[in-house]
């Protein structure tokens, strides 16, 4: 039997903690190992129990969701854990920022069970969760102030079909959304995918969008 994937849940609201506990633990292969209110508990639950994914919320007390998130998967921690942030749309305007924080998804608050149940288990096994219409709209909505951090688009080291995939990555395509798009084999988009985040040093897909935003590469 494969080992079930270790979740840990943080959210300030009991109600929600509790309803995706509720949510996970009746999945055979997820099983959640603790909960809490709050990111420095987080930070500290995950060291203590390294749990395979974190669902962290974004607007908590004493150390908020984008802190905790650096803390546990940003730039330079050692040996880092995979994030799933789960937010509310409207209210969280700095969700991006979760992202550059080392986040590997995001997913609304009001996805249907089955899609925090899918990205956990996308997250868990390496890869990044981003929905394509949360893409679009938050993405795109703080591409101005993403832009300004980036250098000119000519210094992208791509082809000019790897720019293509690239956009299309950062539209939210899936690899076999973009598959169709280029009238490519599967397996050609994910060969280009791991190419582009190889040449751009680049952990994952969620990186790749936050890369082409900044360069300007899409508008």
């Amino acid at each position: 039997m494969t080992a079930p994937i270790r979740v840990l849940v943080c959210d300030d609201q009991a109600l929600i903690r509790t309803g995706f506990a509720t949510i996970i633990d009746a999945q055979p292969d997820l099983e959640v190992v603790a909960g809490c209110g709050d990111g420095r508990a987080a930070v500290e639950l995950a060291g203590r129990l390294r749990p395979d994914v974190v669902v962290m919320d974004v607007r908590m007390p004493i150390l908020d969701g984008i802190e905790a998130t650096r803390l546990l998967a940003g730039a330079g921690v050692a040996d880092p854990v995979k994030v799933l942030v789960v937010t509310t749309f409207n209210l969280d305007e700095y969700v991006y920022e979760a992202l550059r924080a080392g986040a590997s998804g995001f997913l609304l608050k009001d996805a249907p069970p089955a899609q925090l149940l899918q990205g956990i288990r996308t997250v868990a096994a390496g890869a990044a969760l981003l929905a394509p219409e949360v893409t679009r709209q938050l993405v795109g909505r703080y591409a101005t102030r993403i832009r300004p951090a980036g250098g000119p688009a000519g210094d992208v080291p791509l082809t000019a079909r790897e720019l293509e995939v690239l956009r299309l990555i950062a539209d939210g395509r899936s690899n076999s959304e973009i598959a169709a798009a280029l009238v490519i084999s599967h397996e050609t988009v994910k060969t280009y995918v791991s190419r582009i985040l190889t040449k751009l040093d680049l952990r994952d897909r969620v990186q790749a969008v936050v890369y082409a935003y900044r360069r300007g590469l899409v508008t």
